[in-house]
């Protein structure tokens, strides 16, 4: 009889402890991190890829979310981004006539936005089910800061403030992200992500230019340099070889003379700035025992039995 109790004992400790191994992989994992870096690419008055031969001018960005999956292919996620974006005159495609303005600008802003993922393969499953990959697109809306700057005599100006073209901008600007995504599990906690975001926004001035002369607010900025209100106005705003003296300073007869025919932009109203990220990174689903069993797992209770 004591034999007996003795099995079923040791029978039931071992079916409990396998039960409780793989306990965990009986739940949805709704809640996830991610986190990602890669180049961004700036659109607009000094930049055209699509339509000139412009290659490729990147600078780079780092983004962090919070996921929640909340639909059999659906997932939102909040997300927050630090990038940078810039853009120049001299690489410019002769055909774009742009390189004779030798303007330029760079800017390092901050977004926040939230997005709606739609997945081609579930992912309302148990975590240990999850596919092995799953390409993605989403859509979402934001909000991003906007602040362009440019050097004169080797200091870097905020130029939103000097109002260029006398016309006020925001210092925050609506976005509109949307893309394409692919995720491969890496492991049960663990997706590795490859993600390319472009946003559209509802401003031509992320760059700080959008008129296409100065016509009609030349003579403000000549009147700001000659009284020294502002002199800056002038001398960040036309910077074409020809309207500058050889010491560097804008020449204020020449501009008069050429009556603002000066080309700043492209002078289409409806066509606003973008930038698009490419980025790679990963996605950490928050199961329940992630930090005993993986992160900081007990390494000696690991050679007793291992779950991966």
């Amino acid at each position: 009889m004591k034999r007996i109790l003795l099995v079923i004992f040791l029978g039931l400790g071992i079916s409990q402890t396998y039960s409780q191994s793989f306990y965990r992989y009986r739940f949805e994992e709704p809640w996830s991190i991610s986190a990602g870096i890669g180049p961004t690419q700036y659109f607009g008055e000094l930049y055209s890829f699509w339509k000139y031969n412009e290659g490729v001018q990147p600078d780079w960005n780092a983004s962090f979310s919070i996921n929640y999956i909340f639909g059999t292919h659906l997932k939102a996620r909040g997300e927050f981004t630090y990038y940078k974006m810039s853009g120049s005159d001299p690489p410019s495609d002769p055909r774009a006539f742009r390189y004779p303005r030798n303007l330029h600008f760079r800017a390092t802003n901050m977004e926040l936005t939230g997005i709606v993922e739609y997945y081609w393969h579930p992912v309302k499953l148990n975590n240990i089910t999850r596919h092995l990959w799953n390409p993605y697109i989403f859509f979402g809306i934001g909000v991003s800061s906007n602040n362009p700057q440019a050097e004169l005599n080797g200091a870097w100006i905020d130029l939103r403030p000097l109002q260029l073209e006398n016309n006020p901008y925001e210092k925050y600007i609506m976005v509109f992200p949307m893309g394409l995504g692919f995720k491969y599990k890496l492991n049960v906690y663990m997706d590795l992500k490859v993600e390319g975001n472009y946003r559209f926004t509802l401003t031509d001035y992320m760059d700080d230019i959008s008129a296409f002369n100065v016509s009609e607010f030349y003579l403000d900025l000549v009147n700001d340099y000659v009284t020294g209100q502002n002199p800056d106005r002038l001398r960040l705003a036309i910077r074409n070889p020809q309207f500058v003296l050889d010491n560097g300073e804008p020449d204020v007869a020449a501009i008069l003379n050429n009556r603002g025919r000066i080309r700043r932009g492209s002078g289409l109203t409806h066509r606003y700035d973008g930038y698009m990220t490419l980025n790679v990174g990963v996605e950490i689903f928050l199961s329940r025992d992630i930090w005993d069993n993986w992160i900081f797992r007990d390494r000696v209770y690991e050679k007793r039995f291992r779950f991966w």
